[in-house]
């Protein structure tokens, strides 16, 4: 007998008693959710103070923003079937401790090493909220009108976070100091554990399978290694011995975790999901949008403020039109796949996607604002879009009892599709960068700490362009600048061609129409601790 079964039915849990209950549930996750989507376009805008405060380059720029996606994705899908066995409030509220005590962390960090180090603690607290989230969702909304209903919700509210992080962040930066950025995060964790105790229903899966931390720790050296070799690959050499040893024993690493997971009797990764092309399909086209925006922003954000020359509040205002529309459009998403059908929705927002990054790979020297505010938008249009509609499917094709573990699945695709989209678009930025300005600053034979400084990153470009004065001062300025766009063309351009791709994959294999929803086929296995009899009655009709 398990606990939950020897729980009395009146027990002094919280429960959702109705739909004002139920949406007052989805007010707590939503908000709770808000943390972690606002934290990522927050310290998009302070890439270029990071640079400046603590000296970073490209590449340690973009372990500071892989790093927690790393642990975001390594662990969700041992967090997801841990809130499924243990208890979805229960890891939820923990995730919420664990990421305010990080964000703390990071806030006081005083050098590059550290800070990674606390984004990826940030990570393993997300880890716990996010799939905690979607699965109280799938359990609290059984009808499925509710649930798509609420799903757009919870979509609309990461666009919300994107939407607000740039700008709040601006303001932060403008007034304090840039651990600032991160400080934000407490009250919001605060308050979601306080309210999530009072309006949040517990609830479990009796019958889920217990943890796999073997699978955890393949994945994370798997993903890490891959990760690695991409984001170094600039500093060593695409073809460096190092960098071909750390990809391959990568993939190699994420072969063995696959063969795991297959033989093992409780995997956190069932494998069998994703025969269902349903499921297979949608989560790819989540993570080739994020590889879209997120490796977009990543680059955006500097190229406003080191080459346009905004401030990081005018700059949060000018990344707003991305993260706006995809807050309109999220919750008009599942309208429009009801008109028209997921396949249509999803390839629609993966051209769109395309569309933006195209145009935004044209933007050179001379280009203003103006010529990459449409790119940016379609960005927006794309994303929201996809999102809603192709995490609607997925979904749907789970069994109640299984859907910690699917949204983590899902959960996963939007980390590592960003985090691919930061490394590889990055990754591409600073091999073009580097080899654009080595010849022109051979002959002057540099320091070795002042070329690292000049070759890390455009900020430190630009750095010793300020202190160097007249024209040299400006020539190494212009130089710099024309090699950063030059660099971000091409990795966009790549971005643009993944994304028109997977584009093309959507419309061949994604079901024109979702199927009848896995949880109205199957007799429920989920257990909520809070259900009394007539909310039992109330969900059955």
């Amino acid at each position: 007998m398990t606990k939950a079964d020897e729980m009395p039915p009146a027990a002094a849990e919280p429960r959702a008693g109705g739909a004002g209950g139920r949406w007052a549930a989805l007010v707590v996750l939503c908000v709770s959710l808000l943390i972690v989507t606002l934290d990522n376009t927050i310290l998009n805008v302070a890439l270029p103070t990071l640079v400046r405060e603590l000296g970073a380059t490209t590449t340690q720029l973009q372990w500071i923003v892989d790093a927690y996606a790393l642990a975001f994705a390594g662990l969700m899908l041992v967090a997801g079937s841990s809130a499924d066995r243990f208890g979805r409030r229960r890891v939820f509220t923990g995730g919420l401790v664990v990421f305010g005590a990080a964000s703390a962390w990071a806030a006081y960090s005083g050098s590059v090493g550290m800070l990674v180090a606390a984004r990826a603690g940030m990570g393993v607290g997300a880890a716990m909220m996010m799939p905690a989230t979607l699965s109280i969702i799938t359990d609290v909304f059984r009808d499925p009108g509710e649930r798509r209903r609420a799903i757009g919700v919870w979509a609309a509210t990461s666009g919300l976070g994107i939407a607000i992080g740039p700008v709040a962040g601006g303001l932060l930066l403008e007034h304090f100091w840039w651990g600032s950025v991160f400080w934000v995060n407490i009250p919001f964790a605060v308050a979601g554990v306080l309210s999530a105790r009072v309006l949040v229903p517990e609830s479990r899966n009796p019958a889920a399978l217990r943890p796999d931390p073997m699978g955890s720790v393949l994945s994370i050296a798997g993903l890490g290694l891959l990760l690695w070799a991409i984001i170094e690959a600039p500093v060593h050499g695409w073809t460096s011995a190092v960098v071909l040893t750390a990809g391959g024993a990568g993939l190699a690493v994420l072969v063995c975790f696959a063969l795991w997971e297959r033989a093992s009797s409780h995997p956190m990764l069932n494998l069998g999901f994703f025969r269902e092309r349903r499921f297979s399909v949608a989560t790819s086209s989540v993570a080739l949008a994020m590889f879209g925006l997120f490796g977009a922003l990543f680059v955006l954000t500097q190229y406003l403020q080191f080459s346009l020359g905004y401030t990081a509040l005018a700059t949060g205002v000018r990344v707003l039109p991305v993260a706006g529309l995809l807050a309109v459009i999220a919750p008009l998403s599942p309208v429009l796949v009801r008109v028209a059908g997921t396949k249509a929705v999803v390839t629609a927002g993966l051209v769109a996607v395309a569309g933006g990054l195209w145009q935004l790979s044209g933007a050179d020297v001379r280009s203003t604002y103006g010529d990459v505010v449409g790119g940016m938008l379609l960005l927006g249009l794309g994303a929201g879009l996809v999102v809603p509609a192709a995490l609607d499917s997925l979904m749907g094709t789970l069994p109640p009892g299984d859907t910690g573990v699917g949204s983590a699945t899902n959960g996963v695709s939007v980390q590592m599709g960003g985090a691919l989209g930061v490394a590889i678009v990055g990754s591409l930025l600073s091999t073009r960068y580097q080899d654009r300005m080595r010849p022109p600053l051979a002959p002057y034979r540099l320091p070795r700490e002042v070329s690292d400084s000049v070759l890390g990153s455009l900020g430190g470009a630009l750095g010793l362009a300020e202190r160097v004065g007249g024209t040299s001062g400006r020539l190494l300025a212009q130089l710099a600048r024309s090699a950063f766009v030059s660099g971000m063309g091409l990795g966009l351009t790549v971005g643009a061609a993944v994304t028109a791709g997977g584009a093309v994959l959507a419309l061949a294999a994604l079901p024109s129409r979702p199927s009848p929803d896995r949880s109205e086929r199957d007799a429920p296995h989920d257990r909520s601790e809070q259900d009394a009899p007539h909310d039992r009655s109330e969900r059955d009709g």
